[in-house]
């Protein structure tokens, strides 16, 4: 069964967002592990198991800033018994056909920081390496999103990797699907390399996480 949060999603990554309204949408987490804030032009959603009330008594009308404001999700952590990850820039990119054009050699080594940090987040995770310092690992994560994620070595850096990357990630997942990749904005090297790969800013998310468990 699509969640409301997965319709949401969807549409906005095919370029329909919400009403720009300045409103504030609350749905039900689409599973057990997911719940958060994400936050489109004029109008936010906020995914968690809590009442709608809840939410609209701490958010202003009109408050743009509000629902990822670190009043709101600190009230939010209280409430769910979590804590905020980062407050990330969400891009998203359509599937290319064919092959990769960049090496990849498919790893079941799940001692990689990149991969476990992927696994806690999400399901169906698959990773690939280069061989000249990359990883590339991708999953289905918020209510069943493609997700990608990626790391080059520091004596890799400055020479495109994360670009190609990125790029190369876009053949991984089925036909007619939409990839999301999620930056720190301060995270200046990966927002560029993922412009540069066909990635379009959407958002910003945040997710409120188990304690212990940001990153």
């Amino acid at each position: 069964m699509t969640s409301e949060l997965s319709k949401v999603l969807t549409a906005a990554a095919r370029g329909s967002f919400p009403p720009a309204d300045g409103s504030v949408t609350v749905l039900p987490q689409p599973s057990p592990r997911d719940v958060g804030v994400v936050s489109f032009t004029c109008h936010a959603v906020v995914f968690a198991d809590v009442e709608p009330s809840w939410v609209h008594d701490r958010i202003a009308p009109g408050d743009l800033a509000g629902p990822l404001s670190p009043p709101f999700l600190t009230a939010l952590g209280e409430r769910t018994g979590r804590e905020a990850n980062n407050i990330d820039l969400a891009t998203v990119a359509e599937a290319l056909p064919g092959a990769p054009p960049l090496e990849l050699v498919e790893t079941t080594d799940r001692s990689h920081p990149r991969i476990v940090r992927a696994l806690r987040h999400r399901d169906e995770v698959r990773a690939w390496t280069t061989g000249d310092g990359g990883t590339l690992v991708i999953g289905r994560g918020v209510a069943g999103r493609w997700e990608l994620a990626m790391e080059v070595e520091g004596a890799a850096r400055g020479r495109g990797l994360g670009r190609r990357l990125a790029h190369a990630a876009r053949h991984l997942i089925p036909a007619g699907e939409r990839l999301w990749a999620q930056a720190a904005p301060g995270n200046a090297r990966s927002v560029r390399a993922l412009l540069a790969a066909g990635f379009v800013p959407v958002g910003a998310e945040v997710l409120m996480v188990p304690a212990g468990g940001r990153g």
